[in-house]
């Protein structure tokens, strides 16, 4: 048992509570100026307890407390720091990035940006346990006000794409419209993938591949919400190395842990970038077979160039689109005398083979106003797709 503290004089008391009010209304404070990622000679000897001090000594003036110059002292300050840790005010633990009370990392203006994203996915994504949070919070901030925005609940950003399925669980309950969908097992998804654990998981329905259709143990790595829907990105243990993106309700409400296959976190991570390597090289969400999948992490796979010609008015929305793939070039046409503007654009990038599919899927959208130049298969591909799209109406 810890022995029970003398009383604390007063001045030392003022100052505890000025730290405390200071962590408080500062979160991160001891790191917001300093970044030892770029550290240089100037920094070498910083000190995150100056900051402390300086707020410290700032607060007190906006409380009317006269503090001492160059009170309190730096090591005064870190005694302090200690005597919160023994209360577990603070945690055992380094604060390299800044300090701040338990849960409180963000500022008030942080904290709104925050909601408003949760909201969203809350909301339009339809998260279930991201709803649940939602609502307890949206309850904890009633009556919560910030001076740049007197009304904390106004939506101030919100992302508008919408989940098409259901994906709550107590949403489907409360509707009587139960789905028996692997939303059911979410929470146990989610720890498996912290946990490094395999599940085994029923795929009922692929329209990519019909082979991964059926029972598997995988390793999940991500869930991720693209578009209109909620995907699991996971690696399949009896295909080592093989990493599939499936829609989460395509599988069956049915997740049993495979005791006898667990790795590290760091093993996961590993699997985890190799994904997002395939999903940045591709076009869209399908990243192919195995053999595939291994030669272009290995940058042996010949990728294919794709050239497609937008005319106006979608090719003005193409020139906007400067980061919507990391890997496109954008080539202005000449300009019309009449105008003054390029009578197209010339949208140019190499994709694996896997992904020209789901690229074609993207130009037809935009009907007459697209027009694929290469490679020849897809100028094919596209040409029947238009001219059945005529004998539809005709």
């Amino acid at each position: 048992m810890k022995k029970v503290h003398s009383p604390i004089e007063p001045q030392a008391f003022e100052r505890l509570m000025l730290l405390i009010a200071t962590l408080i209304k500062y979160p991160g404070v001891g790191y917001q100026n300093y970044d030892p990622l770029f550290t240089s000679n100037d920094s070498s000897h910083y000190d995150a307890l100056q900051e402390v001090q300086e707020k410290m000594q700032e607060l007190a003036k906006i409380l009317s407390i006269y503090l001492p110059a160059g009170y309190p002292s730096l090591p005064t300050i870190r005694k302090d720091l200690e005597k919160l840790r023994n209360y577990h005010i603070l945690e055992q633990r380094m604060y390299r990035w800044g300090y701040y009370l338990g849960t409180g990392v963000m500022s008030k203006e942080e904290l709104k940006i925050a909601f408003d994203a949760l909201s969203s996915q809350a909301i339009y994504q339809g998260d279930p346990r991201i709803r649940a949070i939602h609502r307890k919070l949206t309850k904890r901030l009633k009556g919560f006000q910030i001076e740049s925005n007197p009304d904390f609940f106004y939506p101030v950003r919100q992302n508008l794409n919408r989940a098409i399925n259901h994906t709550d669980p107590e949403e489907m309950i409360a509707k009587k419209q139960n789905r028996n969908t692997l939303f059911h097992q979410i929470d146990k998804i989610e720890s498996a993938i912290i946990q490094g654990q395999a599940v085994e998981i029923i795929c009922h329905t692929n329209y990519y591949d019909e082979k991964i259709i059926g029972t598997v143990v995988v390793y999940p790595l991500q869930l991720i919400y693209y578009d209109i829907a909620w995907y699991l990105l996971y690696e399949d243990c009896n295909n080592s190395g093989f990493l599939v993106v499936g829609r989460v309700n395509r599988y069956n409400n049915h997740c049993v842990i495979d005791n006898t296959r667990q790795r590290d976190i760091d093993t996961q991570r590993k699997s985890l970038e190799k994904a997002h390597q395939l999903l940045r090289n591709g076009w869209g969400l399908y990243l192919g077979n195995l053999e595939a999948q291994q030669l272009e992490l290995a940058g042996k796979l010949e990728f294919i160039a794709v050239k497609v010609r937008f005319y106006p008015p979608i090719s003005y929305f193409m020139q906007e689109g400067e980061l919507r793939h990391p890997n496109q070039k954008l080539k202005q046409g000449p300009k019309n005398p009449t105008t003054g503007k390029s009578e197209y654009l010339d949208y140019c990038i190499n994709l694996p083979p896997r992904s020209l599919n789901e690229f074609a899927i993207w130009v037809q959208r935009y009907f007459d106003k697209a027009q694929i130049l290469s490679p020849p298969e897809l100028v094919k591909k596209h040409h029947q797709a238009a001219q059945a799209l005529v004998n539809l109406y005709q």
